[in-house]
């Protein structure tokens, strides 16, 4: 397994076209955790899904993602911008050494919705991801957004938004 991860890293370290000396970081997340932001130009980051566990729909927006399944299946996606309102969902189901990019500012997600651990590499090259979690930013934002405002842009009642902020 560590040969795979070090043939891995070397494949994305050859990916750029920079003469910049990259900084490493590798991290361990259980199931699913708030992807890292760090001083570094290249972050990788080591991620174990559980069986059913999703990192939540989030965008980086100073960041492009890289992800490489290593071992299980993967079920990943991404959104288009709101060009001509189509906001088109792209997904996949990465296997073993599968690759997938989300692009930079897209709202994405990734989910086990399998029953076996997916071990995944993910690597972003930033400074600082600005990762934002889309649920928590609209129903955990303090002070809240308007209940007007929520119950009109999801075309929902009170009592949904209400169930909603409460779990934030």
């Amino acid at each position: 397994m560590a040969a795979k991860i070090h043939l891995i890293i070397a494949a994305l370290l050859a990916l750029s076209t920079s003469r910049v000396v990259w900084d490493l970081i590798l991290v361990h997340f259980k199931t699913f955790a708030s992807p890292i932001t760090a001083p570094k130009l290249l972050v990788l980051s080591y991620v174990d899904f559980d069986p059913r566990r999703l990192n939540p729909p989030h965008t980086h927006p100073r960041a492009t993602k890289i992800l490489t399944v290593l071992e299980g299946e993967l079920y990943v996606g991404f959104v288009t911008s709101n060009i001509s309102q189509t906001n088109h969902l792209f997904t996949k189901i990465l296997k073993k050494v599968d690759v997938f990019v989300f692009p930079q500012g897209l709202v994405h997600f990734q989910f086990n919705d399998g029953h076996t651990r997916v071990v995944a590499i993910a690597a972003l090259r930033c400074q600082n991801t600005g990762t934002i979690t889309i649920a928590n930013a609209i129903f955990g934002s303090k002070p809240p957004i308007s209940d007007e405002a929520l119950t009109k842009a999801f075309q929902v009642d009170q009592k949904t938004v209400d169930r909603l902020q409460a779990q934030f």
